[in-house]
């Protein structure tokens, strides 16, 4: 399927499905990959499914993904608090 092929096909489902909102291949794409990004993927992962060659190219969607941004502890928080508090904390694994 060429790249005007898959074009036409996502225009025709966006009118079928009622969506007026401007909405690209590129927004959707782009939408897949911070929402991936917002459940805690790896952006090596979504790198991969992307297809980019440089990690820089996959790091503009963190600029959009404030929501993890404001989750992230920092580690000098954790100086000040009580070990048997730190020690709780299990790493995921």
């Amino acid at each position: 399927m060429s790249t005007r092929q898959f074009s036409r096909l996502f225009g025709e489902a966006k009118r079928l499905a009622g969506i007026t909102k401007r909405v690209t291949l590129h927004s959707l794409r782009h939408s897949f990959a911070t929402h991936l990004l917002e459940q805690g993927t790896d952006v090596r992962v979504i790198q991969a499914l992307l297809g980019h060659s440089k990690l820089d190219a996959t790091a503009r969607y963190t600029r959009v993904a404030t929501a993890i941004i404001a989750k992230v502890e920092s580690p000098l928080d954790l100086l000040s608090k009580p070990k048997s508090e730190t020690k709780k904390r299990k790493k995921p694994t």
